[in-house]
């Protein structure tokens, strides 16, 4: 299993990024896929999670309404679309595959990419 995410960078707040993950190695569209994050000394943090037909999904509410995931079962593709980035989004934001009978935690999950929000 590879999970490459990329898309990530600096922005100042209010600003918006597209994360993508492109992934191989199992067959993406089998899979419930995830996006979290981890913030410097704080635990991982659940983000959203979209099902394998791209069609139902759930936001932490922390996120909600700021933040949109969706897939390319086409192209093995994860996207995360975050629109009105706050200075509290700055984390490493890792996508992940869905694990049957494990916490969130254990999900697969790639390197990551670094999100800043900084004026």
């Amino acid at each position: 299993v590879q999970l490459q995410a990329s898309g990530g960078g600096l922005v100042q707040p209010g600003g918006s990024l597209r994360l993508s993950c492109v992934t191989s190695g199992f067959n993406f569209d089998y899979y419930a896929m995830g996006w979290f994050r981890q913030a410097p000394g704080k635990e991982l943090e659940w983000v959203a999670t979209i099902n394998n037909h791209g069609i139902r999904t759930s936001y932490a509410d922390s996120v909600k309404g700021r933040v949109t995931i969706s897939r390319d079962n086409a192209k093995n593709t994860l996207f995360l679309q975050m629109n009105n980035l706050k200075p509290e989004d700055t984390a490493r934001y890792y996508c992940a595959k869905y694990e049957a009978f494990a916490p969130y935690s254990d999900w697969p999950r790639g390197q990551g990419t670094q999100v800043t929000v900084s004026s």
